[in-house]
């Protein structure tokens, strides 16, 4: 069994990749759910691509996620190395940092590889 650095356990988890964009919330207590049917990343360990759904829910305090970045920011993991647990706790961290919502989850159902199917899920605030 290979032992994983503590570099390749991080992969992906600093790479600068396109910001996320918002514009001004109209509306109070309300939830958004978007979901990125084709989402694919890179594993760093095979180099082989990955394949899964990315679902995103959150309930916007002063600001909502504008789509178009978010396409060209979720785009940008195409071909990056990183892990599953990685793309789900970073899009979150990503998505909290440019949104402040008051709360939030994101989830990560990544196709089977090897007969093992994955799904990963991050919640804000954390520890709730």
């Amino acid at each position: 069994m290979t032992d994983y650095t503590e570099q390749a356990a991080k992969a992906g988890l600093d790479t600068p990749l396109p910001p996320m964009e918002t514009f001004p919330n109209q509306f109070p207590d309300y939830e958004i759910c978007i979901e990125i049917p084709e989402f694919t990343s890179v594993c760093p360990k095979t180099g082989l691509p990955d394949f899964g759904i990315i679902r995103i829910r959150y309930v916007p305090a002063d600001s909502c996620l504008e789509l178009k970045a978010l396409k060209l920011y979720l785009l940008a993991y195409r071909n990056l190395g990183i892990f599953y647990e990685n793309v789900v706790n970073r899009i979150l961290d990503d998505l909290v940092k440019a949104c402040r919502p008051k709360n939030a989850m994101v989830t990560g159902e990544f196709n089977s590889r090897g007969g093992i199917k994955s799904y990963v899920e991050a919640r804000y605030p954390r520890g709730e």
